[in-house]
């Protein structure tokens, strides 16, 4: 079975101003009349990448993705002096998802996100259920005090002691590891901050597949600094959402179908939270897929995700305003 549909290159792009001295970076592809659906990139940081508008048909979806606050070619970018993180929340984004629905003329629209972008997908549909039509999700994060403990504070060290060691290795002896790579990555020595900014991101990479590490993509300099500084920034502040708020108003999505995918081996975001998330939002798939992790790119997980936008594509489609 295919994994992905061909590449395809936008037909319209620009820059949103949304507010705070932030620019949003957004594109949209595929049929222009075809149904509206958004990617949520992860990270939180991570910013968009091609490969993403392959998770839809081109002749059927109005594919739009967007970089978040402080990523990708949104500006001031994370790493710039202008870059204000008092204005970068989980609740800017959905404010900013918000103002570009309004911008591209769209009445209700798919979310489709993974990871971080599964937080920032309920956050949004919580908050504005009317304007979704159906939700596909993979790799169930929600920002509880567990799922942190389980990454950053030892629990998945279990499983890759090594990169453990040496994500641990620059926190001082009783410190948490959350708060230490906080100070860490925005020390004013510069040295410091990419040591812990390339330190952050070498432990996510180590960890997100089954396959092989993902460690290329995420020593990148610029990926590695835009995703270390943003994530912990979150998640120190955890999301600025209540503990379990995302799961305990999972009611809000009753009337929402959605498709939710968990690899069985996911060391990033275990299965567990899309299990319990799935028992509090009647209605929901849930698929699990046994031979992989967190990546997209594991066996099974592109297959899934694609059944999914297929399932979704000749229902419900809604029209521009």
């Amino acid at each position: 079975m295919r994994a992905f549909y061909p590449a395809i290159t936008p037909y319209d792009s620009g820059m949103l101003d949304v507010g705070d001295g932030h620019q949003v970076y957004w594109e949209v592809s595929g049929n222009p009349d075809g149904k509206p659906a958004v990617v949520l990139h992860g990270g939180p940081g991570a910013g968009t990448n091609p490969a993403q508008r392959r998770h839809f048909d081109p002749e059927r979806y109005r594919i739009v993705l967007f970089d978040q606050r402080g990523s990708g070619k949104s500006t001031p970018h994370v790493s710039s002096p202008e870059h204000d993180l008092k204005t970068n929340t989980t609740w800017h984004l959905v404010a900013d998802m918000e103002q570009l629905r309004e911008h591209l003329g769209i009445d209700r629209w798919l979310l489709f996100g993974g990871s971080w972008g599964v937080t920032l997908a309920l956050a949004y549909a919580q908050t504005y259920p009317e304007r979704v039509t159906e939700m596909v999700l993979r790799g169930v994060f929600t920002l509880r005090q567990s799922e942190l403990d389980w990454l950053y504070r030892g629990g998945a060290g279990n499983v890759f002691p090594e990169a453990w060691a040496e994500f641990i290795r620059l926190v001082p002896d009783g410190e948490d590891p959350l708060t230490a790579y906080h100070r860490l990555v925005f020390s004013d020595d510069p040295e410091v901050s990419h040591e812990a900014a390339m330190a952050w991101s070498r432990w996510e990479g180590a960890t997100v597949s089954t396959q092989t590490s993902m460690l290329t993509s995420y020593t990148e300099e610029e990926f590695a600094v835009a995703f270390a500084r943003i994530a912990v920034h979150y998640f120190v502040n955890r999301g600025w959402l209540e503990e379990g708020q995302l799961i305990r108003d999972a009611g809000k999505l009753r009337d929402i179908p959605a498709v939710i995918v968990n690899g069985r081996y996911d060391m990033v975001t275990p299965i567990v939270t899309a299990y319990e998330l799935g028992r509090a939002w009647p209605g929901c798939e849930g698929y699990v897929i046994h031979t992989a992790g967190h990546a997209v790119a594991d066996p099974g997980i592109a297959q899934q995700l694609l059944l999914a936008t297929d399932k979704f594509a000749g229902k419900g489609q809604s029209s521009d305003e």
